[in-house]
């Protein structure tokens, strides 16, 4: 009988909460970062959603709803994808797995996040690129400043800023570019922030700039062409050169010809990297002017070697001018002028 009776009993309703207590889908949002959109589609593809009701219906976040998609933004932002990051998030599996503990005893180890690269494209055009890139990208897509700066700096930390620049930045990078190409300029406040932690991370990794002892040949001088904004390679190159133990002075976006003339003469630097962007941009009568300018007693005169960056100059370098393949092989370059005699 008891068995029947219970059988016939209308499901249970979701717990009822007073008007003001709880959270809505949007303050919950701006609390995480994340747009109300995301929570919307995590509860109706995963059930990972509000729970309680106010008493005129209107469902609301409690504590522990807010605990569990806390931890699905801790999960997606590892790169773990939704739908695994849901089935460890959700309370249920933390129940089940007690359950399975307390009747199987202990439950075998875990098997390993994943690492390495992947082929998975999530939210951003990624392709085969490392596992950090599809966290970094679900991050950005999600304008999660907390976790793009936690997981640039995690990168910097694991792999030294040359490879978290060339295989986690870059292709994250180049996937939010992409995007932004295709949708109408709809994911321009995606990559403003992205490129803007990019930076933050970079400069943060530079130590403290090194002073030129003689008999040191001089510094590297950094610069952008004239009207060219993007700044981040040169950041980054910037960022790697310090962490050598190298002189290097950035002048950062879109140098006049004169300043930077200027710059040379006062430094009398052994080499000057030239970024450019756009082809447009990049003047070979630039290059040979800068390359051409000589300083010191006579008899020991001695000039700058020039390195160009970007795909600017893939149509226009002038003879006899290097221009390494990235940041690893200009690096090196560099590394080499530096302590040549």
């Amino acid at each position: 009988m008891t068995a029947v009776n219970s059988a016939e009993q209308p499901p249970s309703e979701p717990p009822a909460v007073p008007g003001g207590a709880g959270l809505t889908t949007g303050v919950l949002a701006r609390r995480l970062g994340v747009s109300p959109m995301t929570l919307r589609s995590w509860d109706r593809r995963y059930g990972i959603g509000p729970t309680a009701r106010t008493e005129g219906g209107h469902r609301r976040w409690t504590a522990a709803d807010v605990a569990t998609v806390e931890e699905m933004c801790r999960l997606t932002a590892t790169g773990i994808p939704p739908a695994d990051a849901a089935r460890a998030a959700r309370p249920s599996a933390a129940g089940s797995s007690a359950a399975a503990e307390a009747s199987a005893g202990p439950p075998p180890p875990p098997p390993p996040p994943p690492a390495g690269r992947s082929r998975a494209a999530g939210a951003l055009p990624l392709g085969d690129v490392r596992q950090e890139c599809r966290g970094l990208a679900r991050a950005a897509v999600r304008l999660d400043a907390p976790a793009l700066e936690k997981q640039l700096t995690a990168a910097v930390e694991r792999y030294g800023v040359v490879v978290a620049w060339q295989e986690v930045m870059v292709p994250t990078l180049h996937a939010v570019g992409r995007r932004w190409a295709s949708s109408e300029d709809q994911y321009v406040e995606v990559e403003h922030l992205l490129a803007w932690h990019v930076s933050t991370v970079l400069r943060r990794s530079a130590p403290a700039a090194v002073p030129v002892v003689p008999p040191a040949p001089g510094c590297v001088l950094l610069a952008c062409v004239p009207g060219e904004q993007h700044t981040l390679p040169l950041e980054a190159l910037h960022a790697a050169l310090g962490r050598e133990g190298l002189p290097v002075r950035m002048l950062g976006a879109a140098v006049p010809v004169e300043a930077l003339e200027a710059a040379v003469r006062r430094l009398g630097p052994v080499a000057v990297v030239l970024w450019a962007q756009e082809s447009a941009r990049a003047a070979p009568a630039l290059v040979r002017h800068i390359a051409a300018q000589r300083w010191g007693m006579k008899g020991t005169r001695r000039g700058p070697a020039v390195l160009l960056g970007g795909p600017g100059w893939s149509r226009s370098q002038p003879a006899g001018v290097l221009r390494p393949a990235g940041l690893a092989q200009a690096v090196e370059a560099l590394r080499t002028l530096c302590t040549a005699g």
